[in-house]
């Protein structure tokens, strides 16, 4: 895991979470801005991990809660993202001339 870079990250609970990790300790991973992901009508969804709190607060989040984790898919970081920000990153396409 690396600070400044988006992850997924599956809890020993089954939800999944995509976040941005700001800060590793030994026993905590300090992120920011967590997204549940959970079905929706139009399949997966991006939704807040904590709807009572602050959402551009800083989480603790106990290193033995994690299960898995991985850096998120560029597609969907694009997403999380665009979700967070209100920033749309362009696909990235290749111009033939």
């Amino acid at each position: 895991m690396e600070i400044g870079k988006v992850f997924t990250i599956k809890l020993n609970s089954g939800e999944e979470l995509i976040t941005k990790v700001v800060e590793i300790t030994r026993d905590n991973i300090i992120i920011e801005e967590p997204v549940s992901i959970a079905p929706g009508q139009q399949g997966m969804q991006m939704i807040p991990s904590m709807f009572t709190a602050n959402p551009k607060g800083k989480f603790t989040l106990n290193t033995t809660s994690i299960s898995l984790y991985a850096e998120t898919d560029d597609h969907i970081r694009m997403k999380y993202l665009e979700a967070t920000t209100g920033i749309k990153v362009p696909e990235k396409k290749i111009v033939l001339g």
